[in-house]
């Protein structure tokens, strides 16, 4: 029997699309059908967790959480991600890649808390020239996150690249890229030893006045990647598309037709999603190897922050440039350094971090900056940021616009 081939959308920047595009400018988006999490159950945040990795006890272990602040169990930051990752939209037939976020936080999501997101199509950039496929354009969406009492959680600006498949894959920009990575058996115990020297801080505060400018955060590793470690992130609501099969998922594909190809091994039909578990769909996308998702990667940077701020930091912000491909068999080394020390302007104490992930080729896959609160030994507890923001949360006392 002959072989079939992958066959995916073949779009182009029409002058015709670009118009239709434009027209939508500031279009608050309808993210029904594309919401994954609402409710903040204790084991839809364990499956993110689990999903990216991350052990962190706040986020798992209720008798520890108990003893917190918090007095439950909370989310790490990156679990908006599993709420809404964000919408496929526009520019049909073309390529689409999440490039970067930039994400800020105001207040804590705890345990059952009910979460409602927003989005807007903010605007485009291009047709510009690419490196990896001719031309490309880049779209900006804004995010934002609310609790059941209407208070705002957490608001994410995110851009995509978008390319024409076709122009990808003649370019072949990654094929003399190895792939999977060849790696030695003392070479994987050592990455192994890597990844369980990670260390939480925890229940130990770590106070402003401790932190010096150049101080380094203990790395967080992760890897090879693997084909399971990429399913985790999706059954934990990372994904940006929701994934169904069989006949819910026919449904789907006969009415959206574009939104799948034909396996040409399994023969059946595959979400274009599967550029990031499957090696013929990443091909036809133009690249060699199946590949991580942005907002899986961008949650290791935040596991990094996290890990080092301990139970009583605050993430303010979190901004990270996804500026490589991760493929399978890949393995990332984050690290991060303080740059700066300050109060900002609502009084709090800040700490400005530059961080990184680094591969096995030496590329800097993911340059990011992100804003620590900590506490101060000066403050009385009830001044320390994540006091600040409970009072909030429970609305005894304390305003939003601080903190926004």
């Amino acid at each position: 029997m002959e072989r079939i081939a992958v066959k995916m959308p073949e779009g182009e920047f029409t002058p015709e699309l670009i118009e239709e595009m434009r027209s939508k400018r500031g279009l608050k988006l309808r993210v029904e059908g594309h919401v994954f999490n609402e409710e903040a159950t204790r084991g839809a945040i364990k499956r993110f967790a689990d999903g990216i990795g991350d052990p962190n006890p706040l986020w798992r272990d209720e008798e520890y959480a108990k003893r917190t602040r918090y007095g439950c169990i909370v989310a790490p930051p990156s679990w908006v991600f599993s709420v809404l990752a964000g919408i496929q939209f526009g520019w049909r037939g073309l390529a689409g890649f999440h490039s970067g976020s930039d994400m800020e936080f105001y207040l804590p999501i705890l345990v059952n808390d009910v979460i409602k997101p927003e989005e807007t199509f903010l605007d485009f950039e291009g047709p510009k020239p690419s490196e990896f496929a001719g031309r490309m354009v880049v779209d900006y969406f804004e995010d934002k996150y609310f609790n059941q009492r209407g208070q705002l959680i957490a608001k994410v600006l995110r851009w995509v690249i978008r390319t024409e498949r076709k122009k990808a894959r003649e370019k072949g920009k990654y094929k003399r890229v190895e792939l999977p990575h060849q790696w030695s058996e003392e070479e994987l115990r050592q990455i192994e030893e890597e990844v369980l020297e990670a260390e939480i801080r925890g229940s130990e505060p770590r106070f402003w006045e401790d932190v010096e400018i150049g101080q380094e955060l203990k790395p967080v590793v992760k890897g090879p990647l693997g084909i399971t470690d990429n399913i985790a992130f999706i059954i934990g609501g990372g994904a940006p598309v929701k994934l169904e099969a069989h006949e819910v998922a026919l449904r789907k594909y006969r009415k959206h037709p574009a939104w799948a190809f034909r396996d040409p091994n399994t023969y059946a039909l595959e979400p274009i999603f599967a550029v990031h578990y499957n090696k013929e769909a990443a091909l036809a996308m133009g690249l060699p190897y199946p590949y991580d998702v942005g907002t899986q990667r961008h949650s290791w940077q935040i596991h990094l922050l996290t890990n080092w701020m301990g139970d009583e930091g605050w993430l303010k912000r979190s901004r990270a440039e996804y500026r490589r491909f991760v493929y399978l068999s890949d393995v990332i080394r984050l690290t991060g350094r303080v740059v700066k020390k300050y109060l900002d302007e609502n009084g709090e104490h800040c700490v400005d971090i530059e961080t990184h992930a680094f591969n096995q080729r030496g590329e800097d896959t993911m340059p990011g900056t992100a804003t620590v609160i900590l506490p101060s030994r000066e403050d009385p507890e009830e001044k320390w940021p994540v006091s600040m923001r409970i009072k909030i949360l429970e609305g005894q006392g304390g305003n939003q616009d601080h903190i926004d």
